[in-house]
C-alpha cells in the first residue's frame, strides 16, 4: 500500500494548542480534592548515617499532618529486577530503607502538610544528627583496584598495530559531570481508595512506573493507576522512577489523603539522575596517509553506592570507523554521589566526543582535513559484527553538511580565517546511534460521529508521539489529523513503549499501523454485510477505504460511502480492534543504526575574549521522517543542548561533604536563546527497509551525539587550543 503524502509533512503538533494554551495538564496540574504537600528533608553529608532525627518541633507547627523517616515509614519493597519485566528502577535502595546515609541530598525525611508553604517550613525545622564519614567524590581518590572491565571488545592485535603504526596519538578526553535538569521537575500526586493507588506522575515509562510502584508498594499491578499525558521532557532522566515517586505515596497511603510531591530544583543535581564524568584514553594508530590502523578506547566513569550504571562511552568504537585493530574496555568507579542515569545519547555521546576527537588529532598530526580523514575510513559495513547496515547514507550526510557551511572555503591554517574581528573555526563530528523497535500494543476505534481514535499506553515527553500516532491513522484511513484523537499516558490502555534510546516512534508505529488496517477490514467487513449498504453481498477483499470512506478498488472514493454511515446502518456505536507488534522480523541480520553530520562554525575576538557559535548545519540519515515539525524539533534542540556540553555544562562536587555547588540554574550554566547560532537542518528522509513498513527510526538521541568534537575542533582551527577536557572555558582561550 502506497504511503500518503501526509507522512513526512510539516503538520503542526496535534497537541499543541493544549500546550501554548495553557490546557495541557503536567504530573501536578491535576486538580485533587483535599490534596496535602510533601517537602522532603535532604542529608547535608555525603556519607555517614543518621544518628538521631528530632521530628518534635516540626511536628508541633501549623498544618503539619505528618512526617515520614525510616522509623515509622512501614514496608516498602525493592523491585524483582530481573526476575521480572517492568521493573527497573533508578536507585536499587528504597527510600528509607536504613538510617545509612550514600550521598548528598539523599532524602531522610518527607514532611506533610496541608500546604506547600508550611511543608516547607516544618522541613527546615526537622533536626537531623549525623555520624559523619568523608566521602569519595573523585575517581582519583579511589585506590582499590578496578577489577576486570565491566565491558570490553576486541578485534584483531591492536596492541601491537599500535605499536607498529607509523603515525600514533595518545591523548585523555574528559567530559564532566552533566545534570539534565528539564523545566518540568520530577512530580508526584499519589492518591490511595481502598487498596488501589493512582499516580499522577511525570515519567518517560508508564508501564515500567506501574510495574515498579506494584511491587515496591506490595500491592497487585491492577491496583496501580499511573496516568502521564504529558511530560516536561526528561533527557533519559525520567526514564525509571525515583524515589519521590515511592515517597509520595507512601505517604498518601499513611495519611489516608492524597500527596504531592515536587522535587525542588537544587534536588534535581542529587536525587534523579545525571551523566557521570567520563576519562577516556584513547590511543589511534595510522599509516602516513590517515588509514586507522588501531584504536584503543579505554574508559572510567563513576556510579554511585547504589547502582551499577556505566556510561557505554566505547559502544560506538568498535561500529563507527574502519580498522582491522580495536580494542575497547570500560570500567566503573564507585562513589559518594547520586546514582548516575541515561542522559540523551548516553554512551554516545561522549563516547563520540572522544573518539572523533581523537581523530581529529590525528588529523591535526598528519595536517589533513578533518572531513578527509573521516571519509577514508568509512565503514560500509558493521565490522564489529560482519553485518550490513540496514541502511546507510553518511557519506551523503558529510557532503551536504560541507556543502551548506562552505567547507570548501575553509582554510587549514589556525587562525587563517577572519570575518571582521572574529575569527573563524570550522569543525565536523560524526553522528551514530542505534536503530531500535521493540513491542507494543496500539488500538484504534472508527466512530460513529465520523472520528477515530488511536490509544497505547506510552508518553509524549515532547518528541511529538501524539503527532507521530495520529498520523500514522491518517495515512491508513485517509482521515484528516484534525478528526483523529490520540490517547497516551495512562497504564490502562494497551500497553506501549518506553520512550527512551530513541526506541518510541519505530516501535509505536508498527502497532498503530496494525491496528489501522485491522479495524479497516473490520469495516470493510460490515459493509459487505449491512442491509442498504451499496456493498451488500460484495467481496470484502475487493474493498477499500480512502478518505474515510468505503469503495471499490480501483474506484474513486468519492464513489463510496463515509464509515459513519454504515455504523449509522447498523446502528453501532463503533468499531475498534487492536494489534500487538514485536521487533523488526529480520533485525538479527543486519547492523542498524542512525547516523548524521554536524557541522559547527565558530568565531573568536580575542579583542574581548569572546567565543561564540555562529552557525550549525546538521544533516541526519534518520529512516523515514514520520513528522517533520516534530522532528526538526529535536534536532534542533539537541544541537543546542551540545553547544551546552561543550562550552558550558559542568556539575562540580564539594569535596567535604559531596554537595553539588552549582546546583542552581544561576550556577549551572545551560545554553540559552543568546547563545542559540544560526541553525540548518536537514533530513536525508531514506526509509530503513528493515526495521519496519515505515522505514522510520527514533532522531531524540542522534541530534547531540557529535555536537562537542565538532565544535572543539572549529575552536582550535580559530585558535589553536586543542580543548580534550570539556567544557570549552575562556581561560583556555585566553593562554593562547
Amino acid at each position: 500500500m502506497a504511503i500518503s503524502p501526509i507522512i513526512g509533512s510539516a503538520v503542526t503538533r496535534v497537541d499543541g494548542k493544549l500546550k501554548v494554551t495553557g490546557g495541557a495538564q503536567y504530573a501536578v496540574d491535576h486538580p485533587i480534592e483535599g490534596v496535602a504537600y510533601g517537602a522532603p528533608v535532604a542529608s547535608t553529608i555525603g556519607s555517614g548515617r543518621i544518628a538521631n532525627i528530632d521530628l518534635s518541633v516540626a511536628e508541633a507547627m501549623p498544618g503539619v499532618l505528618g512526617i515520614l523517616y525510616h522509623g515509622n515509614c512501614g514496608p516498602v519493597y525493592r523491585t524483582a529486577g530481573p526476575f521480572e519485566r517492568n521493573s527497573i528502577v533508578s536507585e536499587g535502595r528504597p527510600p528509607f530503607e536504613d538510617n545509612k546515609v550514600y550521598y548528598y541530598g539523599q532524602y531522610v525525611a518527607l514532611v506533610v502538610a496541608d500546604t506547600f508553604e508550611r511543608a516547607l517550613d516544618a522541613a527546615a525545622h526537622v533536626k537531623v544528627d549525623y555520624e559523619t564519614a568523608k566521602p569519595v567524590t573523585r575517581m582519583s581518590e579511589v585506590t582499590t583496584p578496578l577489577g576486570p572491565a565491566h565491558r570490553s571488545y576486541s578485534r584483531g592485535d591492536a596492541e601491537t598495530a599500535f605499536k607498529n603504526a607509523p603515525v600514533k596519538t595518545d591523548e585523555v578526553y574528559t567530559t564532566p559531570t552533566e545534570t539534565h535538569n528539564p523545566m518540568e521537575m520530577h512530580a508526584t500526586i499519589a492518591v490511595w481508595k481502598g487498596n488501589h493507588v493512582t499516580l499522577y506522575e511525570t515519567t518517560q515509562g508508564v508501564v515500567n512506573m506501574q510495574g515498579v510502584v506494584s511491587q515496591m508498594l506490595g500491592v497487585p499491578l491492577d491496583n496501580v493507576h499511573i496516568v502521564s499525558p504529558f511530560v516536561g521532557s526528561g533527557f533519559g532522566g525520567k526514564l525509571f522512577p525515583w524515589p519521590n515517586t515511592i515517597l509520595a505515596a507512601m505517604a498518601a497511603r499513611k495519611l489516608g489523603r492524597p500527596v504531592k510531591v515536587t522535587v525542588p530544583r537544587s534536588l534535581m543535581f542529587t536525587t534523579v539522575g545525571h551523566r557521570p564524568i567520563t576519562e577516556q584514553h584513547i590511543r589511534l594508530g595510522a599509516t602516513q596517509d590517515g588509514k586507522l590502523q588501531a584504536v584503543i578506547h579505554e574508559v572510567k566513569n563513576p556510579t554511585s553506592l547504589l547502582s551499577d550504571y556505566m556510561e557505554n562511552a566505547t559502544g560506538s568504537t568498535p561500529v563507527m570507523y574502519s580498522c582491522p585493530n580495536v580494542k575497547t574496555a570500560q570500567w566503573v568507579v564507585r562513589l559518594n554521589i547520586g546514582s548516575p542515569m541515561a542522559m540523551r545519547g548516553p554512551g554516545a555521546c561522549p563516547g563520540m566526543y572522544g573518539l572523533d576527537s581523537a581523530l581529529d588529532d590525528l588529523a591535526i598530526k598528519l595536517n589533513m582535513d578533518p572531513l578527509e580523514i573521516r571519509l577514508k575510513n568509512y565503514a560500509e559495513r558493521d565490522e564489529s559484527s560482519g553485518k550490513p547496515f540496514s541502511s546507510k547514507h553518511l557519506r551523503e550526510c558529510y557532503t551536504k553538511g560541507a556543502e551548506r557551511i562552505g567547507w570548501s572555503k575553509r582554510t587549514p591554517g589556525v587562525g587563517s580565517m577572519r570575518d571582521g574581528n572574529e575569527i573563524v573555526g570550522l569543525g565536523v563530528g560524526t553522528a551514530i546511534w542505534g536503530a531500535y523497535r521493540g513491542g507494543a500494543h496500539a488500538r484504534v476505534r472508527l466512530s460513529a460521529d465520523g472520528r477515530a481514535r488511536v490509544s497505547s499506553a506510552t508518553q509524549d515527553i515532547g518528541t511529538g508521539t501524539y503527532t507521530v500516532m495520529a498520523l500514522i491513522v491518517a495515512d491508513k484511513t485517509g482521515l484528516p489529523v484534525e478528526r483523529i484523537d490520540s490517547v497516551l499516558g495512562d497504564s490502562s490502555l494497551p500497553p506501549g513503549p518506553m520512550s527512551g534510546g530513541s526506541t518510541a516512534t519505530a516501535t509505536i508505529v508498527p502497532a498503530v499501523a496494525a491496528a489501522s488496517v485491522k479495524v479497516i477490514g473490520q469495516m470493510l467487513d460490515l459493509a459487505s454485510r449491512t442491509n442498504g449498504s451499496p456493498y451488500k453481498g460484495v467481496d470484502a477483499q475487493t474493498l477499500a477505504m480512502t478518505n474515510g470512506r468505503v469503495h471499490k478498488q480501483g474506484e474513486a472514493p468519492e464513489s463510496g460511502i463515509p464509515f459513519e454511515k454504515l455504523l449509522e446502518m447498523q446502528q453501532i456505536a463503533a468499531l475498534e480492534a487492536e494489534a500487538q507488534t514485536g521487533g523488526a522480523p529480520d533485525a538479527d541480520n543486519y547492523s542498524m543504526h542512525c547516523f548524521g553530520a554536524h557541522f559547527v562554525e565558530v568565531g573568536w575576538d580575542p579583542g574581548i575574549a569572546r567565543l561564540r557559535v555562529r552557525k550549525t548545519v546538521t544533516v541526519m540519515d534518520a529512516g523515514r521522517i514520520i513528522s517533520e515539525k516534530s522532528a526538526r524539533n529535536q534536532i534542533l534542540g539537541a544541537v543546542v543542548m551540545g553547544i551546552g556540553m561543550g562550552m558550558f555544562e559542568d556539575t562540580y562536587y564539594d569535596p567535604r561533604n559531596a554537595k553539588p555547588l552549582n546546583n542552581n540554574f544561576a550556577d549551572y550554566i545551560v545554553a540559552t536563546n543568546a547563545d542559540i547560532p544560526e541553525q540548518e537542518v536537514i533530513f536525508l528522509d531514506y526509509p530503513d527497509p528493515v526495521i519496519g513498513e515505515y522505514g522510520a527510526r527514533g532522531i531524540g538521541e542522534i541530534g547531540l551525539v557529535g555536537v562537542a568534537p565538532a565544535l572543539t575542533m572549529a575552536v582550535y582551527h580559530a585558535t589553536g587550543v586543542r580543548v580534550r577536557n570539556l567544557p570549552v572555558r575562556i581561560e583556555q582561550l585566553m593562554k593562547a
